[in-house]
């Protein structure tokens, strides 16, 4: 007689339900990050102000330990644990594409896509009583930076302003441009491409970016502008000034994205940065920790495709890095209660400078501009910073 064909086995009953939790708990947690994320790029809804990071753990573990205890259960085959862990892998790509994507780019007015609006300038210099003359500089055929030019009648040099990542001159450098104005400064405020009133809708979080210091330097020398000329940034702006005055290569190509930044080496008189960060993984990998993700390897994953998104090697663009060939006089500026930057992180970023370095800490500020939360220390800091890079 013909042995009989042995029926396949079947998962046992407790295996079933182990699975089924697991595929429920994990399908929860994806929903959650999927929500968490589009609430954030949209800014529909303050959801990082939620615990969404213990409860997405939760889940995601739960639903890990679940799914694997059942699929144990049923003793899988090699196929079948090859075949997971790809899965895994390729969703987690996927994940982080996409998220790089949307965290660097805005769409097109008029049409879909991913990631937050365009940052537009809400306020121009006339709302707080200043003159000011707005100027286009042309990078190539199809872009410019936008900048604007607040004189001083008495001037004691001019101070170039960037803003730091969704940031615009007209959002966010008015109010220190106040306090430079008052100093008797003149000020030059800029916008980066992709924000405000400047070309393209894209951030690379500093690293082209340095092309546009790079560029408004040029300007200010080409109208002239009071010298000193001191470059104050905010946050991403800080690390778009530091590349640029690190970095020497060849000059820019009239087709598409410059090459390189500058055929020279920026060299101002002094720098202020604000709320700098040191690497670039480490700082996000503080942003992802508020969402209910897994830091790493989301950071590194983030990190490189986001590099080739943008056509450059993420992971050596580290300001603290670029600290090591500067030797002007620099105020670093930090928020004590910073979640995006410890204040060890900004020591030893500050031990890199080779030039004479001064570190102030706001004890109660976060990563906000500093101005609006201590104003009278603000501009004391800066008084005595820029009295003493002229002498």
């Amino acid at each position: 007689m013909p042995s009989p064909v042995p029926l396949p086995r079947r998962k046992s009953l407790p295996s079933r339900q182990l699975i089924k939790a697991g595929k429920i708990a994990l399908l929860l947690w994806l929903t959650l990050i999927v929500i968490a994320l589009v609430s954030y790029w949209l800014g529909m809804f303050p959801i990082l102000q939620l615990p969404l990071r213990p409860f997405g753990v939760f889940l995601a573990i739960s639903g890990l330990i679940c799914g694997v205890s059942g699929w144990l259960c049923g003793r899988p085959t090699k196929k079948q644990i090859v075949g997971v862990v790809c899965i895994v892998f390729i969703g987690l790509n996927m994940v982080a594409f996409t998220g790089a994507y949307a965290l660097t780019h805005s769409p097109t007015p008029g049409q879909w896509g991913l990631g937050r609006p365009k940052p537009q300038s809400s306020r121009q210099p006339t709302d707080l009583g200043l003159a000011y003359t707005s100027h286009r500089i042309r990078v190539n055929k199809a872009e410019w930076i936008e900048t604007w030019l607040i004189p001083n009648p008495q001037p004691q040099g001019t101070v170039l302003l960037f803003p730091g990542n969704h940031g615009t001159k007209g959002g966010q450098l008015l109010p220190p441009a106040q306090v430079f104005h008052d100093l008797g400064y003149s000020c030059l405020l800029v916008d980066f491409r992709g924000a405000g009133g400047s070309s393209g809708y894209k951030t690379s979080v500093g690293f082209w970016e340095a092309e546009d210091v790079a560029l408004a330097l040029q300007q200010a020398q080409q109208l002239n502008l009071p010298q000193p000329l001191i470059l104050y940034g905010v946050s991403m702006g800080t690390a778009a000034i530091l590349r640029a005055m690190a970095v020497s290569e060849a000059p820019f190509s009239e087709t598409g994205r410059p090459e390189v930044i500058a055929t020279h080496k920026v060299q101002p008189a002094a720098i202020i940065l604000e709320l700098p960060f040191s690497r670039l993984t480490q700082a996000i990998r503080s942003r992802l920790s508020l969402f209910p993700l897994p830091t790493s390897p989301m950071a590194e994953l983030l990190v490189f495709w986001g590099g080739i998104q943008q056509g450059f090697n993420g992971f050596t663009h580290d300001p603290i890095t670029y600290a090591k060939q500067i030797t002007a006089p620099s105020l670093i500026l930090q928020g004590q209660q910073d979640p995006w930057t410890t204040l060890a992180e900004i020591e030893a970023l500050q031990k890199q400078f080779r030039g004479p370095t001064q570190r102030v800490v706001f004890p109660t500020a976060g990563h906000q501009l500093l101005v609006t939360v201590d104003p009278d220390l603000w501009r004391q800091e800066i008084d005595q910073f820029l009295r003493d890079s002229r002498s």
